[in-house]
């Protein structure tokens, strides 16, 4: 038992590492960063970032990704 849970958490580890690799590198690989539909307000010295588009862009992808892998 405690052999398939080591394994399941490491693989979900690997998988974070991926994904914060992508999230890192996407934008400017991609030109995932400040899609139009993305929030962005800047006052004084407060800024405040909300990727709306990226995040649905993300989502679609991701689920269109992951449906593959499960067939």
């Amino acid at each position: 038992m405690w052999d398939s849970l080591g394994k399941m958490i490491l693989l979900f580890g690997i998988f974070l590492v991926l994904i914060g690799g992508l999230m890192l590198l996407g934008g400017r690989l991609f030109g995932l960063a400040r899609l139009p539909g993305d929030i962005f307000l800047q006052r004084g010295n407060f800024s405040f970032y909300f990727p709306v588009a990226t995040s649905i862009i993300l989502s679609i992808l991701l689920t269109i990704i992951l449906n593959l892998i499960r067939r």
